[in-house]
């Protein structure tokens, strides 16, 4: 989905995203686009397979590019983590141990709450193949775990890092249900118009032999309305629909919209009589009869 603006303010700052020995660059490189998409700009990673830098996170982080150019590498996870207030670590796995356990949605609101407080915040995620170990977990101050299906609940690391970050963003709307841009306002069709758009139809529709058998025109009448007022027709949108009704009262297949103009007319008669000669004018046929007259 298109939506990248780079005339709009970027979003960084929220919890540290700390990715322990991660293999692919492929997917460090998306977990720095989902970070992005959703406001987070602070990526630390623990001994990276790879090494780092890596070209194939900067090109599958698709112009993510000040998540990678923050990236901050460390040998160890305690290292990873000692300026940090309080962390989660995510895991699919339960997990032995007195930690409490969270689902995304309580784990962000308690995030938010610890980082408007001023809190240092970090999200622990795991090896692709195998995820954290437990003493990564016992690091953790609390564990958040998605629910997913028990049978294949293994998620690629990118795909937990995106939720996660989602339900991050979600939890500093104002609403769950404020959207990035508005509904359009427009000011609702009345009784009166939604009436002549009804009236304009089937006087369309008649001429057209809509209603046959003629004994059922009223309940076709009926259903036809019973369906046009279901959406709740904004004004605007009944002038668009009007205008398709104008447009086949007006024209038709014999005189087509635009058949009016001299040059469109003379075309599509030249195209009509492409095989033989076009039909001469009442002019033309007078000047033919005075001529055949005169000659004979």
């Amino acid at each position: 989905m298109a939506g990248t603006d780079s005339e709009r303010t970027l979003m960084t700052g929220g919890p540290v995203i700390v990715l322990v020995e991660p293999q692919l660059g492929e997917n460090i490189g998306m977990v720095a686009r989902a970070m992005a998409n959703f406001g987070l700009s602070e990526l630390r990673l623990v001994k990276p397979r790879d090494g780092w830098p890596n070209e194939r996170a900067r090109a599958a982080a698709s112009k993510a590019d000040h998540v990678i150019d923050g990236v901050v590498v460390f040998e160890t996870l305690a290292e990873a983590i000692q300026d940090l207030s309080f962390v989660f670590a995510t895991t699919a796995r339960e997990r032995d141990g007195f930690k409490h356990v969270r689902g995304p949605v309580e784990a962000a609101r308690i995030l938010r709450t610890r980082y408007e407080s001023g809190q240092k915040l970090g999200i622990l995620f795991g090896r692709e193949k195998f995820g954290l170990f437990n003493e990564e977990v016992s690091l953790a101050d609390e564990i958040v775990t998605f629910p997913v299906n028990p049978a294949f609940a293994s998620l690629n690391i990118a795909q937990a890092v995106l939720l996660m970050s989602y339900e991050w963003m979600k939890s500093g709307l104002e609403s769950e249900t404020q959207t990035a841009f508005a509904t359009p306002e427009m000011e609702p069709a009345s009784k009166v118009q939604l009436q002549s758009f009804f009236d304009h139809l089937e006087t369309a529709l008649e001429a057209r032999g809509y209603f046959r058998p003629a004994a059922k025109k009223p309940k076709m009448v009926d259903n036809l309305r019973a369906v046009l007022t279901r959406p709740g027709f904004a004004e605007a949108e009944l002038k668009v629909l009007r205008g398709v009704l104008s447009s086949l009262d007006y024209f038709s297949p014999k005189q087509p919209r635009g058949s009016g103009y001299p040059e469109r007319k003379a075309l599509a008669d030249r195209e009509a009589h492409e095989d033989g000669p076009a039909p001469l004018s009442e002019r033309g046929k007078a000047e033919m009869e005075k001529r055949n007259i005169k000659n004979g």
